[in-house]
C-alpha cells in the first residue's frame, strides 16, 4: 500500500520520529439543550403574550404610579429596614459567633439557644409577636417611672427589631464559618510573635476570612431588600405596604402589586451591582495581600526563633 506523501519512514526511522499529524477537534452536539432552550423561550413567550393581552391588567395606570410620592416614600422606608436591620445583624452576629466559640461551655449553649430559637421560628410570626408584644408585657417600671409598651413598640420598631434578631442568627453562623475557615495555626503563630487577641484578629484572621463572609453578607442583604415586605402585615409603610393602600382605594391591584416588584427588582439589582464590585475589589487586595504576606511557615519559624532564639529552620 502506497503511503501518502510526506509520511513515509526512512529506513532505520523509529515511528517515535514519525511527523506528528494534526488532529481535528469536532465539538460535541447539543440538540437536545437546543431544543430545550427553544421550548421554554416559547413557553416564556406565550405566557408573557396571555398576560399583555388578557385584558385583566390596565397598563396604561402602571407608569403613573411608579414615582408616585407615597410609592417613592415607602422605598425609602423599605432601604432604611434593609440597611438598619443588616447593620444590626452583623453586629450581633459578631457578638453570637464570638460567644459561639467561647470555651465557656455557658456563653457557647446560650448563644446556640438563640441560633436554634431565631432559625427555627418563621420571621413572619416573629413580627407579629413584637407586634403584640403590650398583650403580656403591658408596661416596664423603673422606680417611679413607667413606660408603656404600646408607645415603645410602633410598627416601624417592631419590624426592626424582628428583622434584625432573625437576621443575627444566620449573621452568626456566617461570621463563625468564615472564622473557622483561617487555619487556627495561624491565630497560634501570632500569639507566639506576642500579638494581642485583637492584633491578630485584625491583621491575621479577618483579613483571610473577609473572603468567605463577604459573599453570604451580600446575598443576606439582598435577600432581606425582599423579606422586608413581610413587615406590611403590622403596616408598617414599607414599599408594600404604600402600594398595599393605594389598591385598597382604586381597586388596581395588580398594577400596584407590578409597580412594588418594579422596584424590588431595580432595588435587588443595584444591590447585586455593589455586591459584585466589593467581592471584585477585595479579591484584588487579598490577592495583592497574599503575595506579600507572611505564609504559615515562616510564621512559624519566625515563632520558633522568638522563643528559642534559633534560626527558625
Amino acid at each position: 500500500m502506497n503511503e501518502p506523501v510526506g509520511q513515509t519512514l526512512a529506513k532505520g526511522t523509529s515511528p517515535q520520529d514519525r511527523p506528528p499529524v494534526a488532529q481535528v477537534v469536532i465539538p460535541a452536539r447539543q440538540t437536545v439543550s437546543w431544543v430545550v432552550a427553544i421550548v421554554l423561550v416559547l413557553l416564556v413567550l406565550g405566557m408573557a403574550y396571555v398576560v399583555i393581552t388578557g385584558g385583566g391588567v390596565r397598563w396604561e395606570e402602571i407608569p403613573p404610579y411608579i414615582f408616585d410620592p407615597t410609592i417613592l416614600s415607602g422605598v425609602q422606608l423599605t432601604l432604611i429596614f434593609t440597611f438598619a436591620s443588616m447593620i444590626l445583624a452583623v453586629i450581633g452576629g459578631i457578638i453570637l459567633a464570638v460567644l459561639r466559640l467561647s470555651r465557656n461551655p455557658v456563653l457557647a449553649n446560650l448563644s446556640r439557644l438563640y441560633i436554634w430559637f431565631f432559625r427555627g421560628t418563621p420571621l413572619l410570626v416573629q413580627i407579629i409577636f413584637w407586634f403584640n408584644i403590650q398583650l403580656f408585657v403591658p408596661h416596664i417600671a423603673f422606680g417611679g417611672f413607667v413606660l408603656d409598651m404600646n408607645s415603645l413598640v410602633s410598627p416601624f420598631t417592631a419590624a426592626l427589631l424582628a428583622l434584625s434578631l432573625n437576621e443575627s442568627a444566620y449573621m452568626a453562623e456566617i461570621i463563625r464559618g468564615g472564622l473557622l475557615a483561617v487555619d487556627r495555626g495561624q491565630a497560634e503563630a501570632a500569639t507566639a510573635l506576642a500579638f494581642t487577641p485583637a492584633q491578630t484578629m485584625r491583621k491575621i484572621v479577618l483579613p483571610q476570612a473577609l473572603r468567605v463572609i463577604v459573599p453570604p453578607i451580600g446575598n443576606q442583604t439582598i435577600s432581606m431588600l425582599k423579606t422586608t415586605s413581610l413587615v406590611s402585615v403590622v403596616a408598617a409603610q414599607d414599599l408594600l405596604t404604600r402600594a398595599q393602600n393605594i389598591y385598597a382605594r382604586n381597586f388596581l391591584i395588580i398594577e400596584l402589586l407590578i409597580v412594588a416588584s418594579l422596584w424590588y427588582l431595580v432595588l435587588t439589582s443595584i444591590a447585586s451591582g455593589i455586591q459584585y464590585l466589593i467581592e471584585r475589589r477585595l479579591s484584588m487586595s487579598l490577592g495583592q495581600d497574599s503575595a506579600t504576606a507572611p505564609s504559615f511557615r515562616s510564621l512559624l519559624g519566625r515563632a520558633a526563633t522568638f522563643r528559642f532564639g534559633g534560626d527558625g529552620k
